[in-house]
């Protein structure tokens, strides 16, 4: 159909690419997928292009090029491999919408790209604002493109404020489920293993997600995206942990009104509000239910339990490349501990002596940007070795 929109998942094999699927597939008269784009997982990457049938199908491992290419181009659907296809892809005219679910810095090159393009962005890679907001916010300045927020609490901020006055607004309150550790306490969190990470309470997400949400870094970064994403002073922002995971996030007027935007944690529901552009489309999912949820509590998060989420004010105060450093050693951090290398308790150390040895850039360009990308992992992937020699 010629008014389909069409879409572009960056990141299709992940937790929020296939969930971005089965929207699409909910609604075939209003969505058509037309460029799928996976990390490593190729399998999963043709037997979505298979259904789906994509004009292109591309993988970032040139590795696994021959087994994409022969499986799909009998099928009539166009393939390519790594990094620089995916740069490119970014600026083919089959597509208006991006969906950047991809995790990690490995989304900021391509977004801007698609920016520089005029795309609409479905961002749920907050990483793209973490390492480098202040250059993508210029690029969206400068582009008829537009960016709504995937991130559940990002969707919940940006619903409450359709029809207010931004200027009007006292602070923002972003909700965190405070992870599978919150009721830990610190002897048990030192003795975590990867499986305890994993368990999650609330939310069915990607690993690397996961164990963000158990260091509550992830809520940092949340803190960090929310500036950009909607022009804040950081103490506009506060962090308050939700442990049901229904309330997504709040924010305060400075009447004293407060608005929240309420829903089962499901993240199908910031996926189709951003594919629509702010239409609300029928949810075939279950609905909330309150006599489900009679309590809903709030709480501080435990900073001494978890001083991951103390840097979303270093960065911010500090500025300049201080959150590139720190999502490049957590990067490495994460991986060290789902590969058992390091402990859990060593991630946020891990982070803050990779800080220490990172000169500081006051106003970085994008090339420092991706210099200081690649010197934050080298330094943290040597400071993670010597502490998994130790243990």
């Amino acid at each position: 159909m010629t008014n389909q929109k069409k879409i572009a998942i960056l990141g299709s094999t992940g937790s929020i690419g296939t969930q971005t699927l089965d929207v699409i597939a909910q609604y075939p008269d209003r969505f058509k997928a037309t460029v799928l784009i996976a990390g490593t997982r190729v399998d999963t990457l043709i037997q979505q292009a298979l259904q789906f049938r994509p004009e292109w199908a591309i993988i970032a491992d040139v590795a696994q090029y021959w087994k994409l290419r022969e499986a799909l181009e009998p099928a009539g659907i166009r393939t390519a491999a790594g990094q620089d296809a995916i740069n490119d892809a970014m600026m083919l005219d089959c597509f208006d919408t991006v969906v950047t679910a991809t995790v990690g810095y490995s989304g900021l090159t391509p977004t801007l790209r698609a920016i520089r393009a005029g795309k609409q962005i479905a961002l749920a890679n907050k990483e793209t604002l973490v390492v480098a907001g202040d250059i993508v916010c210029k690029a969206l300045a400068e582009s008829r493109s537009t960016m709504l927020p995937v991130d559940s609490e990002h969707s919940a901020i940006y619903q409450c404020l359709v029809g207010e006055n931004h200027d009007r607004v006292r602070k923002v309150i972003i909700t965190a489920s405070g992870g599978p550790f919150r009721s830990f306490t610190k002897e048990q969190i030192e003795a975590a293993t990867v499986k305890d990470a994993l368990h999650h309470p609330n939310w069915n997400m990607g690993a690397k997600i996961t164990i963000d949400s158990a260091t509550m870094l992830n809520k940092a970064f949340e803190i960090i995206e929310a500036r950009w994403l909607f022009n804040l002073t950081p103490d506009q922002i506060e962090p308050l942990v939700h442990p049901q995971s229904i309330v997504h996030s709040m924010v305060e007027f400075v009447d004293g009104a407060v608005k929240a935007q309420l829903g089962i944690p499901d993240m199908r529901l910031p996926i189709r509000y951003a594919l629509g552009e702010t239409t609300r489309l029928d949810a075939p999912e279950e609905h909330l239910d309150f006599t489900k949820y009679p309590t809903l509590t709030f709480e501080k998060p435990d900073e001494e339990k978890f001083p991951c989420i103390t840097l979303a004010d270093l960065a911010l105060t500090r500025g300049g490349n201080t959150a590139c450093v720190i999502n490049a050693a957590n990067e490495v951090a994460v991986k060290a501990f789902l590969t058992e290398k390091i402990k859990f308790t060593n991630i946020y150390p891990l982070i803050t002596e990779t800080l220490a040895h990172i000169p500081f850039i006051e106003s970085p360009s994008y090339e420092d940007y991706v210099a200081c990308n690649d010197e934050s992992r080298a330094i943290a992937t040597e400071i993670a070795e010597k502490i998994s020699n130790r243990i």
